[in-house]
C-alpha cells in the first residue's frame, strides 16, 4: 500500500489519540453514576444499531452486481431506498411520536432484519422490497433513537448539558469506531473467510437482534404528544405549523438538508474523484481513514460542547465554511493541476490533494452530527420531535434521488462545486440562526393549531 495513505491514516490516528488522552477537567463534564449507567446503555445499543447499518453499506452495490444487475438497475434500487425513506419515513416518524419511540426503535430492528433477509434472493422484485424496507429503517434510525434519548434524558431529570456528552460519544463510537470495525469485520467475512457478499447482511441481522433484545429488556417507553385523539394528518399539520411559525426550526431543517444532501452526494462521488483514470486506490483503507477523520471531528465537538463558549450556533458557521472550501478542492485542482491521461497506476498528485480535502470534510461531518443533535434538542418541540425530524429528511431525499438519477449528466467537478455552494449557503443560514437563537422558544404547537386536540385529551 502506498506510503501516502499510511501517512494520512497514521497522522489522523495520532491526532485522535492525542485529543482523547489530553482531555483535562475543562474538557470533561462531571456527571452522576445514574446518568453514566443510562448513557452507557444507550451507547451500547446505538453502537449495535450502527454496526447493523455499517456492515451492509460497502457490500450493497457489490451484492447486486454479483446477481448480474447493471448500473441502471442498481441505481433504481438505490433510488427506491431513498424514495421510500422520503414517502414512508415521515409517516413512521409520526407514528413514533404517537405510538411510542421505544416501539419505533424495535420496529427499526425488525424492518432492517427483514431487509437483510431479502438479500439472499437474486430476484429483482424481492431486492426492491428489501430496499423499501431499508429506506423505512433508515428514517427510524435517524429519528426514533434520538427522540427516545432526548425525552428519556429529560424525563429522568438529568442536566441538559449532559445530553451533548451522549451525542458526541454516540457519534465517536457509532459513526467512527464501529464503522471502522464493521468494515474490517465485513472484509474478514467476505474476503478472508470467503463466506460470500451476503455474509455481512447476516451478521448485521444478528447485531440488530441483540440490540432489539436489550431495548425490550431495559428501555422504558416514551411518547411525543400524549393526546390519544390525534390522527396522522393532525400530526403532520402540527409539525408543519411548528416549522412555519418558528424561524429557528425552519432554519435548522434547511441547514440539515443542505449539509446532509452534500454529504450523501460526496459518498457517491469520492471514488470516481480519486480515481478518474481507474487508478488503483485502497477503497477500504480510504473509508477507514474517513471514519478516523469523523472520529477526530466528534472528539473536537465534545471539547467544544463541554465549554460554555463558543456556542454551537457560533462555531458551526466556521465548520460550514471549512466544509464548503474542502469540497471546492476538486474544482480548484482541475484548473491548477494538469490532469493525468494515463490509465491505471497509483493515485495522482491532484488525487492526493483531494484526499486531504475530503479528510477535512469528514472532520466537519464528525463535528456536524453531535452539534446538530444538540441544536435539535434545543429548538424542536418535544410533542412532534420524530415527525419534524423526518420532515427535514424530505428535501434531503428528493435532492439525493435527483443527484442519483442525473449522476452521469454533469462532470464530477461541477457536482462538487454545487455541494460547495450548498454548504456556503448553510453557513449563511447558520449565521442567521445564531442571530435569532436568543429569542424565546415557541409555544407548544398544539396550542397554536386551533384544530388540534387539547393535551389533556
Amino acid at each position: 500500500m502506498e506510503l501516502f495513505f499510511l501517512m494520512v491514516f497514521g497522522a489522523m490516528a495520532a491526532v485522535v489519540a492525542a485529543l482523547e488522552l489530553s482531555k483535562n477537567s475543562k474538557d470533561r463534564i462531571n456527571t452522576s453514576p445514574a446518568f453514566n449507567a443510562f448513557k452507557n446503555n444507550y451507547l451500547f445499543v446505538y453502537s449495535l444499531m450502527m454496526a447493523g447499518d455499517w456492515l451492509q453499506g460497502p457490500y450493497v452495490y457489490y451484492l447486486y452486481s454479483t446477481y448480474g444487475f447493471g448500473k441502471g438497475d442498481i441505481g433504481q434500487l438505490f433510488i427506491a431506498g431513498f424514495g421510500s425513506s422520503m414517502l414512508f419515513g415521515t409517516i413512521v416518524g409520526s407514528l413514533a411520536d404517537k405510538q411510542g419511540r421505544r416501539r419505533a426503535c424495535v420496529t427499526y430492528c425488525i424492518t432492517y432484519i427483514l431487509s437483510c433477509i431479502t438479500k439472499h434472493s437474486p430476484e429483482y422484485k424481492v431486492l426492491m422490497v428489501g430496499r423499501v424496507l431499508g429506506g423505512i429503517a433508515t428514517s427510524l434510525l435517524f429519528s426514533a433513537f434520538e427522540s427516545w434519548l432526548v425525552a428519556e434524558h429529560n424525563k429522568r431529570g438529568f442536566e441538559q448539558q449532559w445530553l451533548s456528552l451522549t451525542f458526541s460519544k454516540a457519534i465517536f463510537l457509532g459513526n467512527g469506531l464501529v464503522a471502522i470495525l464493521s468494515g474490517l469485520f465485513g472484509n474478514l467475512l467476505v474476503d478472508s473467510l470467503s463466506l460470500g457478499p451476503v455474509a455481512p447482511f447476516d451478521a448485521a441481522a444478528c447485531f440488530l437482534a441483540i440490540g432489539m433484545a436489550i431495548i425490550l429488556s431495559s428501555w422504558t417507553e416514551n411518547f411525543g404528544d400524549p393526546s390519544e385523539n390525534k390522527d396522522l394528518l393532525t400530526q403532520f399539520r402540527g409539525a408543519a405549523i411548528a416549522i412555519a411559525s418558528d424561524e429557528k426550526i425552519a432554519l435548522l431543517g434547511a441547514i440539515q438538508s443542505l449539509f446532509e444532501g452534500s454529504m450523501y452526494t460526496f459518498v457517491f462521488l469520492w471514488t470516481p474523484a480519486l480515481s478518474p483514470n481507474d487508478e488503483e486506490i485502497p477503497h477500504g483503507f480510504i473509508f477507514a481513514t474517513f471514519m478516523l477523520a469523523s472520529m477526530l471531528g466528534s472528539s473536537l465537538a465534545s471539547r467544544l460542547m463541554a465549554r460554555s463558549s463558543p456556542r454551537v450556533e457560533s462555531y458551526m458557521q466556521i465548520v460550514f465554511v471549512i466544509s464548503s472550501a474542502s469540497l471546492l478542492l476538486p474544482l480548484v485542482t482541475n484548473f491548477l493541476v494538469a490532469p493525468s491521461k494515463e490509465k491505471g497506476g497509483s493515485i495522482s498528485f491532484a488525487g492526493c490533494l483531494q484526499l486531504l480535502g475530503f479528510c477535512t470534510f469528514e472532520v466537519c461531518v464528525g463535528i456536524f452530527w453531535p452539534s446538530i443533535m444538540k441544536m435539535r434538542s434545543q429548538y424542536i418541540p418535544e410533542e412532534a420531535r420524530s415527525t419534524i425530524m423526518n420532515f427535514f429528511r424530505i428535501p434531503l431525499n428528493i435532492f439525493v434521488c435527483v443527484v442519483l438519477y442525473n449522476v452521469d449528466a454533469f462532470p464530477i467537478t461541477i457536482m462538487f462545486g454545487m455541494c460547495s455552494i450548498f454548504l456556503f449557503v448553510a453557513s449563511i443560514l447558520q449565521r442567521r440562526l445564531m442571530a435569532i437563537s436568543d429569542k424565546p422558544k415557541m409555544e407548544s404547537w398544539t396550542a397554536m393549531d386551533p384544530e388540534a386536540e387539547p393535551l389533556n385529551g
